[in-house]
């Protein structure tokens, strides 16, 4: 199929875009790597009289660490996966970035789209719930930060307003005990994930939980954070029972969806298998990292 007419418009400023996003409104939809707006038109599933491509803004485009890692909106996935900032900073967003569909999307699609977009089955707006990532959006007035935990809203909601763009993305860089692991389960690879699980951990001197979170996709309108269960890991040691445990908390309150691909039984079962297989492999990183930050 082809898209309903549109009109094209190419900012080069963040000014010039904000004025455009206040003069169309409604009508306008804002392009970035357009890997998901452009199937979307193609099935006229959005109809917008206007398409603002923000990709020529440079003030989008940065990458790197100064504190935090922060991520420009129109940034790739394909470059912040090749980024050894991103590697060193955030292990857990590096191992879920090659994860995201093909190659040849992740050349095209950015960070800030898809996090912007708020598919709940996609990968990066689990991650950056489950590492207490923190948007920056910018409207006509101000910017604003906005935390992951209260950023997705609904299903392809969030709270970016009609006036807004979304400037970047900025990530906690990871401490010497953290161990993280992202793990999915899909038809094909490439597939959106039947259920995934982005998992980090920060364990003390001693081995014992400082700190942890498992974030969920596919499994609900928005990514999913089990906090009740992962605050129940604080001062213990990740052994195969307290794992086990965990992972029935973290699932247990879940109510996925059924569709075509899985019915939500079997996703609520897998996220409980990932959220085990994750807290496993967390643990054993973080352990190994802190040995060898120590010299071990």
């Amino acid at each position: 199929m082809k898209p309903p007419p549109f009109e094209y418009l190419a900012p080069r400023s963040l000014d010039e875009a904000l004025a455009l996003l206040r003069e169309h409104g409604d009508e306008a939809k804002v392009l970035a790597g357009g890997q998901s707006l452009i199937p979307i038109l193609a099935l006229r599933l959005a109809h917008p009289a206007v398409l603002i491509d923000i990709g020529g803004i440079d003030a989008l485009g940065e990458l790197g660490r100064n504190g935090v890692l922060t991520i420009g909106a129109s940034v790739t996935q394909r470059r912040a996966e090749r980024s050894a900032d991103v590697a060193s900073a955030s292990p857990l967003l590096a191992e879920s970035l090659p994860q995201i569909a093909h190659p040849q999307i992740r050349n095209r699609g950015t960070v800030g789209g898809s996090v912007a977009h708020a598919d709940p089955a996609a990968e990066l707006p689990a991650v950056m719930l489950a590492l207490d990532a923190v948007m920056t959006i910018r409207g006509a007035a101000a910017s604003r930060s906005v935390a992951a935990a209260d950023f997705f809203r609904s299903y392809l909601e969030t709270a970016i307003g009609p006036d807004e763009l979304l400037i970047d993305v900025r990530v906690p860089i990871a401490a010497a005990g953290v161990g993280s692991s992202f793990q999915e389960i899909s038809r094909r690879h490439g597939d959106f994930a039947l259920a995934g699980a982005a998992t980090q951990v920060d364990l003390d001197s001693d081995g014992r939980v400082r700190s942890a979170s498992i974030a969920f996709c596919g499994v609900a309108s928005t990514p999913v954070r089990a906090d009740a269960a992962t605050a129940s890991l604080v001062g213990r040691l990740l052994d195969e029972s307290t794992i086990a445990e965990v992972a029935r908390l973290a699932a247990a309150d879940l109510d996925p969806p059924s569709d075509v691909h899985a019915t939500g039984a079997y996703r609520k079962h897998i996220a409980s298998v990932l959220a085990s297989r994750t807290l496993t492999v967390a643990n054993e990183r973080a352990r190994a990292r802190a040995a060898l930050q120590s010299g071990e």
